[in-house]
């Protein structure tokens, strides 16, 4: 079946304005509900809504299409089309004010990601891409960095908090800090649309799920950045990073992965 991407992007960026609307309108009021698979899992109105308000979008004009969302809305569908929502990224940052979170939409053929977009409500900017066809901010055009020395890189960290993986990080985060100009910790999606507008030289993910970085791996992908996924004790690890970095960047993390 033949899809028109580029509509399907239009479509997928307007609703993930809308739900970053609902966000900033709703966030003085925000209800805060159970938390999930652990004591940092959080989940709030707020996420429940916006993700309704884009599922009742997308089915609404691709009826038959799977949803895969993060919070209560998957549905296998019947296209071989598939679109991947995380209603609101960064949830603990948006219910602090501690820093940023994202809107994100991704449509997939297959397990082939075609469309992304990641919306961020506090900058109001939006970063997209559809396959082949590169990434934008906007209607910008977006490249990765021209960064060649990692002594002096900027690397975007994010990394599921549950108790386990925050185990393996310090690990991790030993290996690879010294080698690196700074670090900057901000959830899944924004750390690579960061790598693929030059803002970030790099990032590394950790134990992430496809909502979280569908959309973004394919931005930073269609941006230019050198993407690769390894395991570390056990851990999921992907990293994204201007071509001038890599495989030094790899290197640093440690060998007993």
């Amino acid at each position: 079946m033949t899809r028109d991407l580029e509509a399907a992007r239009d479509a997928a960026v307007e609703l993930a304005v809308q739900a970053g609307r609902l966000q900033l309108d709703r966030r003085s009021t925000v209800v805060v509900g159970a938390r999930k698979a652990h004591a940092n899992d959080f989940v709030s109105d707020v996420d429940l809504a916006s993700e309704r308000l884009i599922v009742d979008g997308l089915s609404g004009a691709w009826p038959e299409d799977g949803i895969l969302a993060e919070e209560e809305s998957s549905t296998a569908g019947s296209t071989g089309w598939r679109w991947v929502i995380d209603p609101l990224d960064g949830t603990r940052n948006y219910l602090t004010g501690a820093g940023p979170w994202s809107v994100c939409i991704a449509l997939q053929e297959g397990r082939t990601t075609r469309v992304a977009v990641v919306h961020d409500p506090a900058a109001d900017e939006t970063f997209s891409a559809v396959s082949g066809e590169g990434a934008l901010l906007g209607r910008s055009r977006l490249g990765t960095s021209g960064a060649t020395r990692l002594s002096e890189a900027i690397l975007g960290f994010s990394f599921n908090p549950s108790p386990e993986t925050k185990q393996r990080v310090g690990a991790l985060v030993a290996g690879v800090l010294p080698g690196v100009g700074d670090l900057r910790r901000v959830p899944a999606a924004l750390a690579l649309s960061c790598v693929a507008a030059g803002r970030f030289d790099a990032a590394m993910l950790i134990d992430t799920k496809l909502w979280d970085v569908a959309a973004g791996l394919l931005i930073a992908a269609e941006a230019g950045a050198t993407l690769q996924e390894e395991s570390f004790r056990g851990a999921e690890v992907i990293v994204a990073a201007a071509p001038g970095l890599w495989p030094e960047l790899w290197s640093l993390v440690p060998e007993d992965r």
